[in-house]
């Protein structure tokens, strides 16, 4: 879940700086103490975060569920990506939970998330870029290996299976995202709707069992956002697993989503099927604005 160019947003951001709401809301937006389901692959349950005196997310609780694909929407500053670092591990949450198979991820680094089974793409892909891109791909499987410094030093018979493990899985993944042609090829010289999938892929070999995707279709074409949602469907019935997406594209969620979570000023305003968040008032309010104020106001 790593790279050379991370590139999650920072605390005090004017995208979340500029809708966060002060502490004194806290007691207005917390909702009632939310348990979690306990068939949920991974339950957020009342998060807060704080950056100083400034609320960030107040009070949140949703689930993603086992082999399913769930949208987390909302204007800019809804705190979205906070959340997303959450779950990442890139920032820590002030109250509340966050329970993966039924576990507490609180306090764990974020170099220890792939080895759970979380993994992430980055809104700005963060690829080596004069790496090749097989090698790319390669470095998502790293945690994957069980040999110490000195075994793989002496190359026994077991480090040599782990590494044949992983380059056939690398082809294979290679092939998914259709890009066995480029293989050998920088991943920095690549267009950039190819090194998301690079990024994609690296994120696949770790073997997650929850995939968080950070606006996946952003500086995608009409044509590739189509074909992403189609790789989208097939990643999750390939490998079983679960994605939760931040995505502004609405079209590209309400179609591949199970599930679409709303957010608005860190707190949740929609949770169901696409087609009950889609007809939310809060949700059509969030986006569109108050259209009887507006007309009042002209």
């Amino acid at each position: 879940m790593g790279g050379d160019a991370e590139t999650a947003e920072k605390p005090g951001s004017k995208r979340e700086a500029g809708a966060m709401r002060s502490e004194l809301d806290v007691a207005e937006i917390a909702p009632a103490i939310h348990h979690g389901n306990a068939d949920a692959l991974m339950s957020v349950r009342d998060v807060v975060v704080r950056f100083g005196g400034v609320l960030a997310v107040g009070g949140v609780s949703f689930d993603v569920g086992r082999r399913q694909i769930c949208g987390l929407i909302g204007p800019n500053g809804a705190g979205k990506t906070t959340l997303f670092n959450c779950i990442s591990g890139i920032y820590k949450y002030n109250e509340g939970d966050i329970l993966f198979e039924g576990k507490s991820i609180h306090g764990t680094p974020r170099h220890r998330m792939a080895g759970l089974g979380i993994g992430r793409t980055f809104q700005n892909v963060a690829l080596f870029k004069t790496l090749s891109v097989r090698d790319n791909i390669l470095v998502g499987a790293f945690h994957l290996g069980r040999s110490g410094f000195i075994a793989n030093a002496l190359r026994p018979p077991s480090v040599a299976r782990e590494g044949a493990l992983a380059e056939g899985q690398m082809r294979d993944l290679l092939e998914l995202m259709d890009l066995t042609a480029v293989a050998h090829l920088p991943a920095g010289g690549l267009p950039f709707g190819w090194q998301k999938r690079v990024e994609l892929a690296r994120a696949l070999i770790g073997q997650p069992k929850l995939l968080l995707l950070d606006e996946p279709a952003g500086g995608l074409n009409h044509g590739e956002v189509s074909e992403l949602e189609g790789l989208l469907r097939r990643i999750r019935e390939h490998f079983e697993l679960s994605i939760l997406l931040v995505e502004h594209h609405m079209n590209l969620v309400m179609r591949v989503s199970d599930k679409v979570v709303a957010l608005e000023f860190g707190r949740k305003i929609a949770d169901g099927t696409p087609e009950q968040v889609r007809n939310e008032p809060e949700v059509i309010r969030a986006y569109l604005g108050d259209q009887e104020e507006d007309a009042h106001a002209a």
